[in-house]
């Protein structure tokens, strides 16, 4: 017995012990051998071999019919690492929601599945515990989520997506949500039962930089909650938007796992991403060709809610309302929601889309559109109708031009015949010819040359 203050041991079987008064058995233990250690399966937390040996007495070692093996007239035995490295070994582990806990004769790679005889990859996805309540009863928190989002739209949308994720983890829904609205007014409190329904476990929280860091085990779960969306430092709104790109939608299908004291490992990408923000025009960024994200925007201000209402809130949650809310969305009819299909573009995607465009973007667009939106021009077109437009001169612009001229529309042509840039010769000078986006290349490329006057 172990004579360290707050910590005992006792042996009761060669398989069990007894610590601080709770049984443990060594059956309850899965051998990683990628890095020889021991994932402890009620809660999937990896031990390292001098922790089992310490707890658990040496294991008899056993022939193929079950028979002590003796040498010597001594009953040989193992150290209980090394037994569970014999009798209970993982060659894997992944997180595949859906699946069972064991997953015989198959392993993960970079594509998703393969076959292999004999081997077992061990899934740390724990399913949820809560008992489902009445689905009538959940009217509390639906009349929550109506008040945040009273347009009738959204606040389905909102619902059926969080419905999704509760009734089908394994599935990857292929856009993210996005839900804002002043501090305060209830937000995290809307997630609360849902957080419950999926498992705690399943339901992590990161900030913006942390997304960017190295270890991402994060991306384990069945709703990610990225908290503040705005004032990213180090990590810009551009940046963070593709890097988000890779998690909010599938392909890919499998996710590398970076995590400590864990070897890199291989996922399923089914996380579902929810980001919170306080602000509309200075917080994420999205594009026009945006196709990842659902905008519901709250218009609410703490000052709209009554003295008590989310204490009240909070306490149906605890008195049984969090089980109600599980019951409805794990009944609620789905057949109408294709999870890999576009959201709709709400006003308040708009919104955030537009405010991210310069000033500079809407003066290129209005002359353009004064020029008639030809099939090719260059910035002489431009500022020869607006010459207000002369920055486009300055060499400070230049890098900022093909991102600018690609949002109005139109691409950069390289001349083919040119081995300077694919730079295009007009008179005595060189330049630059953009064609319009929505023709083909072989369209863009004779629109140039009219443009130019040669062949």
């Amino acid at each position: 017995m172990s004579k360290e203050p707050g910590f005992t041991v006792k042996q009761k079987t060669t398989t069990s012990a007894v610590v601080n008064g709770q049984e443990i058995n060594l059956t309850d233990f899965r051998a990683y051998l990628p890095v020889h250690n021991y994932i402890f399966m009620p809660c999937r937390e990896p031990w390292p071999a001098a922790s089992i040996d310490a707890v658990f007495p040496p294991q008899v070692l056993t022939d193929a019919t079950g028979n002590p093996v003796t040498k010597g007239g001594k009953v040989q035995k193992l150290a209980a690492s090394r037994w569970l490295d014999r009798n209970q070994p993982a060659h894997q582990m992944t997180w595949a929601p859906g699946m069972p806990v064991l997953i015989s004769d198959r392993l993960v790679v970079d594509g998703g599945w393969i076959e292999c005889s004999g081997v077992t990859c061990l899934n740390l996805y724990r399913a949820p515990r809560l008992r489902p309540g009445d689905a009538t009863k959940a009217q509390p928190w639906l009349h929550h989520v109506g008040k945040l989002f009273p347009v009738e739209p959204e606040a389905r949308h909102v619902i059926v997506w969080l419905a999704q994720r509760v009734q089908h983890p394994e599935i990857k829904i292929n856009h993210a949500l996005v839900l804002g609205g002043e501090e305060g007014i209830g937000k995290d409190t809307l997630l609360e039962p849902v957080k419950r329904a999926i498992g705690s476990w399943n339901f992590h929280e990161v900030s913006p930089t942390q997304m960017m860091g190295r270890f991402n085990n994060f991306l384990k779960s069945t709703i990610l909650r990225i908290n503040e969306a705005r004032d990213l430092g180090e990590v810009d709104r551009f940046k963070f938007y593709d890097h988000l790109k890779v998690y909010a939608a599938a392909p890919p299908d499998v996710l590398r796992v970076d995590e400590k004291h864990l070897r890199e490992h291989y996922i399923f990408n089914c996380v579902g991403i929810i980001i919170l923000t306080n602000y509309r025009t200075d917080g994420i960024y999205l594009s026009e060709q945006d196709r990842r994200h659902f905008v519901a925007w709250s218009e609410l201000r703490k000052t709209d809610f009554a003295d008590g209402y989310f204490d009240c809130l909070w306490a149906w949650f605890d008195d049984g309302g969090a089980e109600h809310v599980a019951a409805y969305l794990s009944e609620l009819d789905l057949s109408g929601f294709n999870p890999k299909r576009p959201p709709p573009k709400t006003e308040a995607w708009w919104a955030i889309v537009t405010a991210n465009h310069a000033p500079e973007e809407a003066e290129l667009a209005d002359t353009i559109d004064k020029l008639g939106n030809p099939a090719a021009l260059i910035i002489d077109d431009m500022v020869s109708k607006a010459p207000q437009l002369d920055w486009l001169y300055e060499p400070k612009s230049r890098r900022a031009i093909p991102h600018r001229m690609e949002r109005c529309g139109y691409l950069r042509v390289n001349n083919p015949n040119s081995k300077e840039k694919g730079l295009w010769q007009l008179g005595d000078r060189r330049v630059i010819v953009y064609g319009r986006k929505d023709l083909s290349a072989v369209e863009r490329l004779r629109a140039a040359w009219a443009r130019i006057g040669t062949r």
